[in-house]
Formats: structure tokens, C-alpha cells, sequence
């Protein structure tokens, strides 16, 4: 090749990848209003901003992967958490965790009432802008839950043919589920809710103790309704409930089809 033809191949190159690169650009400016779901950006979730960033938020925490890594990544939290969970906590992060147990708390911001609301309408308009998966799974808190051996990790697809505990397994660890950013499936390991861990077997022992609440008669029954209708029995004496109400997010029904239901309560079965 002579120094012309080099030329000319450099310069050609060069033109193509910027064009390629320009006529991306301008597609995704195309695409942001959908992509940021612009129609929900209200004055409430604009204000939300304001109180993220009035107490400096992202010294600690991530949105989309950007800002502090010594706190989770808060950019699906509310799917993942709830609405009610994320009020009880910014109310009083001391409720859930333990600077003594864990060797670090979220500090108590004494947020009023209406800036813990608006804040938490910015985080659920950020869970809704398309992410493509990011991040890839949730970021577990406590000590105790990061270094638990039995807590499992997002798993490869298993071939379509695969039974009903292998596919529950997969919606349980689905970041966008989030079923494995609270619970946790090892024996006396708590993240937010109970340990998965025994479930089958403490279901049972709750429905012959004459305190069950909800309408379930198997233990198959109970872990389906626990799940879709969370309120109908609330565990009492643990960080579970505010004012009767579960923390545990109450619209599983309708994130979740009945095929991915049925596979989840098969998964949930097994754990011992």
C-alpha cells in the first residue's frame, strides 16, 4: 500500500466512524423522551431532585452507576424495595440496621414527611427510565448478607425445557423483580424480609398455630398469597410492617404472569 493509498484508507476510516458515531448520537436524542419517560417528569419528581441533592445523596449512592460506590446503587430501588419500605427507612434508617452489627448505617437525615415523599417519586420515575438491565443486580447492605454462603447469585438461562424450580429460581434472582434484593436464602440471614430459607416448613407451622390471619390452607397456598396479597398476614415482631400495612411492595400480581408465579412458589418450596 503507498503513503497515498494509506492516507486515503485513514481518512475514509476516519469519516465512516465519525458519521457512524454522529448519526447515533443524533438517534438516541431521538429516543430520549422515550427511553426517560419525559410525559411522568412532574413538578413532585422535580422537587424530588432538589431534596436528592440538597442532602447531597450522591456522596454515598449511585443513580444509573454514577456517583459514590460506599452505598447501593439506588437506581431500581423502588421496584426492589417498595414504596412503604423506603418511607419506614428514610423515617429511621436505625429501625433496619445496625452501625454496631454491620460497621456502617445510613446516617438519620430528619427529612420531613413531605421531602421523604418527594424524593421517593424522583427514585420511582428513575426506576422507570430504561436502563437495558442496569444495574445487573441488586447490591445487598449488611455485612452478614454479602458474605452469606448460601445466597445465590443470578443464574444463566437454563434450556426452555427447564423445570418449574429452575425457571423460579431465575425469576427470584430477575433484578427487575427483585425478589433476592430482600430476601435473603440462607438460614438466619435478614436483608429487609424473612430469610427464604425453611419457608415451606414455617408456613406450615404458622397455619396449625391458630394465629394465621389470611385465607391460605396449604403451605403452597400461603407462600402464593404472601406474595401477590402480602397484607393478609402481617408477621408481627420484626421490621416487616408499618401500622399493619406490609413493607413488602404490594403490586406482584400484576409484575409477575401466573406461569412466573407458580415457578417462583416451586422455587421457594425446595429451599431448606
Amino acid at each position: 500500500m503507498t503513503k497515498r493509498e494509506t492516507w486515503l484508507f485513514a481518512v475514509v476510516c476516519t469519516l465512516l466512524a465519525g458519521g457512524t458515531f454522529i448519526a447515533l448520537t443524533i438517534h438516541s436524542h431521538t429516543r430520549f423522551d422515550d427511553i426517560t419517560n419525559t410525559e411522568n417528569l412532574t413538578p413532585k419528581v422535580k422537587a424530588g431532585m432538589k431534596v436528592w441533592h440538597s442532602y447531597n445523596c450522591v456522596n454515598c449512592h449511585t443513580i444509573f452507576g454514577e456517583g459514590a460506590y460506599y452505598a447501593p446503587d439506588l437506581t431500581n430501588i423502588t421496584d426492589q424495595r417498595g414504596k412503604a419500605y423506603l418511607k419506614a427507612f428514610l423515617k429511621k434508617p436505625s429501625r433496619f440496621y445496625s452501625e454496631e452489627e454491620y460497621g456502617r448505617v445510613m446516617p438519620n437525615l430528619d427529612m420531613t414527611d413531605q421531602e421523604i415523599d418527594k424524593v421517593i417519586a424522583f427514585l420511582d420515575w428513575i426506576s422507570e427510565v430504561k436502563t437495558n438491565g442496569w444495574p445487573p443486580r441488586p447490591i445487598r447492605v449488611t455485612g452478614e448478607a454479602i458474605a452469606s454462603a448460601g445466597q445465590e447469585r443470578p443464574q444463566e438461562a437454563d434450556d426452555q425445557d427447564a423445570d418449574p424450580v429452575a425457571k423460579g429460581r431465575r425469576v427470584f434472582n430477575d433484578s427487575q423483580i427483585g425478589c433476592n434484593a430482600c430476601h435473603s436464602t440462607s438460614q438466619g440471614v435478614t436483608i429487609v424480609g424473612p430469610s427464604m430459607a425453611g419457608l415451606q416448613s414455617r408456613a406450615s407451622q404458622l397455619l396449625a398455630s391458630g394465629d394465621y390471619t389470611g385465607d391460605a390452607e396449604t403451605a403452597k397456598a400461603y407462600i402464593r398469597e404472601s406474595i401477590v396479597e402480602p397484607d393478609a398476614h402481617i408477621l408481627e415482631g420484626q421490621n416487616f410492617s408499618t401500622n399493619g400495612t406490609s413493607l413488602m411492595p404490594g403490586d406482584y400480581a400484576e409484575r409477575m404472569s401466573e406461569t412466573q408465579l407458580d415457578n417462583l412458589v416451586a422455587y421457594l418450596m425446595t429451599l431448606e
